[in-house]
């Protein structure tokens, strides 16, 4: 898989991108990533990218042609089929995991990084396929969005973490938030690790697993919770919180 990110800042995405897990992928051509510099298509002898905005206002608008011409740089028209382009912007859907597989299974993505007041308007209508936000607050621009989206899409590649159940059984990926993790020793400023996980008995783990998963889910993020996912046992745990989750209030 080959992803692109179209910024203004590539050694700063370098960086990020060049470390831990990812790194090592990268080196080990599990995934291709790319940062390119949106200013090497600028046009003008100051590599400036924006502009100011029709209508009046604050700030500056990145232009469309050099956002365009780094995008068309990266593939060949002729022989490829168009990358999948994802705008990262306030304005778009919410990141999540069930996202992030859906993006690996690609072939290839490329992330754009806006700046400024935003981009033009006639760019995104052209060759933008979707504008995905990482959350309801705002930046200084792409880069963070954009790394966050390719960490979590690399992690889903074939070979990039050492097992499959790294991320299995990791939060978001099932639905559930991940139950708690413990390691040595086995206590700590008086407080002890569970017997249960020191007990050996792999069935009775998973079992404390899945309802820690589903008493966290239920705490945390109540609104994640699909009843639908779970067994008949686990939706009697579940209704079991629910009813000592009001006799407490």
């Amino acid at each position: 898989m080959k992803i692109s990110i179209m910024t203004l800042f590539p050694e700063m995405c370098e960086t990020v991108l060049s470390e831990s897990i990812i790194g090592r992928a990268r080196k080990a051509e599990k995934v291709e990533l790319n940062c390119v510099n949106i200013r090497d298509f600028a046009g003008n002898k100051h590599n400036k990218v924006d502009d100011t905005s029709y209508g009046g206002g604050m700030g500056m608008v990145m232009s469309a042609a050099p956002i365009y011409n780094c995008f068309c740089s990266l593939y060949n028209a002729n022989t490829e089929e168009k990358p999948h382009l994802i705008y990262l912007s306030p304005k778009g859907k919410i990141f999540n995991q069930q996202k992030a597989v859906e993006l690996s299974k690609k072939s290839h993505i490329v992330l754009l990084c806006g700046h400024y007041e935003g981009v033009d308007q006639r760019v995104i209508d052209e060759i933008v396929d979707e504008e995905i936000s990482i959350g309801d607050f705002v930046l200084t621009g792409g880069e963070l969005p954009a790394l966050t989206v390719a960490d979590a899409v690399c992690r889903m590649l074939p070979g990039v973490l050492a097992d499959e159940v790294c991320f299995t059984e990791e939060s978001h990926f099932d639905g559930l938030l991940e139950y708690p993790q413990y390691t040595k020793p086995d206590e700590w400023m008086g407080r002890r690790v569970p017997d249960v996980l020191l007990s050996g008995h792999h069935a009775n783990i998973e079992k404390w697993r899945r309802e820690k998963a589903i008493e966290e889910t239920y705490k945390r993020r109540p609104d994640m919770l699909n009843e639908e996912k779970l067994s008949k046992k686990e939706r009697q745990f579940l209704e079991e919180l629910k009813r000592n989750s009001v006799s407490n209030e």
